[in-house]
């Protein structure tokens, strides 16, 4: 026997969050679903248009095992017969989602660290169908990538939004394979926008949602009342590893740009500027004579020779504001737009000179050669270390009095800002060993699949770890 209760407080919030959802929408997602003959508001119609164009992705790939101690012991290996130089291996298979945009050609997207290192692609439908998947391209800085399913047949594609019209509050839908449970749907609203401080070390304006986000569902569709696709879930905020109603989309304008470039060319030509900035300081502010009640921007420290700046007459101590009429927030803000752009795109620059706004129009250069022209030297240290510029340090001044590696310059989306270095920063040690000299550096960074730097910076002790 049923018993039927009134719905409490949270079930007329439900029912009210429901129907503005419905109201919200188009006709086609608005068409009310049926139960017993009597219509009720739902979702399902935008559900059913939608998720067969979301696919599961299962990756499998080889890595090279932990070492075991004993394979160090000349008397096991020649007791057990083990070859020198034989290195133990492992399979190890993940999962993620995808999203097909391009039903013909068999096209979707999906996130790089979901397919990273993949050796083999497998792609689920709803249907249950599978098929084998080549990866098109990948953009680590943007964390996009772009698959192509092999023999595609009877696909279905979600459509593009616009996801530079979103505004906070707006209803979303997020569908994926969180802990692989298949095409999960979740809903929420566009909690905020342009979070850039999320991944210092990518390229992104982040949409944050409180639709439910959790493992598995990287790479699935953000999706707005219209069956629209405005993002790619990528990551969520988390102490636990599960749900707490933070997650982040990479907007679907982003994806976009980052797949047409790849389809174009086979890998991503991001712009560059050619220069080193920094964040703006009251120190700093004062300084350049700029109102302290306004420390937006990011400070030109180096314009480097024959790049875009230098062509556009900008000069070190200039404050740039803004980049096509979008203000600037800080170092971190320009580099993230500039690093959005194409090689070759014209863009509007804002900056301040002498307490005066000036205009100028810059064409980008191209990051990827100006990150070996711009830092010689780190490049033959350590291709890692690409992009810095790097001199000895002397120990004559404060805070810190001893020897060491001075970062001179980075250049904004090279392999040395990825892994964290900034303007000033004084390398210490590397892997426990003191560093003096720039060829003492080299030395002992050859060779190193890990590479662990002490650093001095202002009145901290850091440690950086590049692998």
């Amino acid at each position: 026997m049923h018993t039927l209760r009134q719905p409490g407080a949270a079930g007329v919030l439900a029912t009210i969050f429901t129907l503005l959802l419905i109201s919200a929408a188009p006709a086609w997602s608005a068409l009310p679903a049926e139960i017993n003959g009597k219509e009720v508001p739902s979702l399902a119609p935008l559900v059913d248009k939608t998720a067969p164009a979301v696919v599961s992705i299962a990756t499998r790939a080889t890595v090279s095992a932990p070492e075991n101690p004993f394979m160090n012991d000349p008397f096991f290996r020649r007791f057990f017969g083990v070859p020198e130089g034989m290195e133990r291996q492992r399979e190890v298979s993940s999962s993620g989602s995808g999203v097909i945009v391009d039903a013909a050609k068999g096209h979707l997207l999906t996130n790089h660290h979901v397919i990273e290192g993949a050796d083999e692609i497998e792609i689920v439908l709803l249907d249950g169908r599978t098929f084998k998947a080549e990866i098109v391209g990948s953009d680590e800085g943007t964390d996009i990538a772009v698959l192509k399913i092999e023999n595609p047949e009877n696909l279905t594609e979600m459509r593009l939004g616009d996801s530079s019209g979103l505004r906070v509050g707006d209803f979303v839908v997020a569908i994926g394979n969180p802990f692989g449970l298949s095409h999960t749907v979740t809903s929420g609203i566009v909690s905020a926008l342009g979070r850039n401080e999320v991944n210092r070390d990518g390229y992104a304006d982040f949409i944050q949602t409180d639709a439910s986000i959790n493992p598995g569902n990287s790479g699935g569709a953000l999706i707005n009342l219209r069956g629209e696709l405005i993002g790619i879930n990528s990551m969520i905020y988390s102490r636990s590893g599960g749900n707490i109603g933070i997650g982040f989309a990479i907007p679907v304008d982003t994806a976009e740009s980052i797949m047409e470039q790849i389809l174009e060319f086979g890998e991503v030509r991001r712009g560059l500027l050619g220069v080193s900035i920094s964040n703006l300081s009251a120190e700093t502010a004062e300084a350049f004579g700029i109102e302290s009640d306004d420390l937006q921007g990011a400070l030109v420290q180096e314009v480097f020779p024959d790049s875009a700046a230098e062509n556009a007459g900008l000069e070190a101590g200039d404050v740039i504001i803004a980049i096509d009429g979008k203000p600037v927030a800080d170092a971190g803000e320009l580099r993230n737009t500039i690093g959005l752009r194409r090689t070759g795109d014209a863009v509007t620059v804002e900056f301040l000179r002498g307490g005066k706004k000036k205009r100028v129009k810059a064409t980008l250069g191209s990051a990827k050669d100006a990150v070996t022209a711009a830092a010689e030297p780190a490049l033959e240290i350590d291709p890692r270390l690409a992009g810095a510029e790097l001199v000895n340090y002397d120990g004559a001044s404060q805070p810190y009095d001893g020897k060491g590696v001075l970062v001179k310059s980075v250049a904004a989306g090279s392999p040395a800002e990825y892994a964290g270095l900034e303007v000033g920063d004084i390398i210490v040690q590397l892997n426990n060993r003191p560093v003096e000299t720039v060829n003492a550096l080299r030395e002992l960074a050859d060779d190193q699949r890990v590479l662990g730097m002490k650093i001095v910076r202002g009145q901290r002790v850091l440690l950086r770890v590049i692998r």
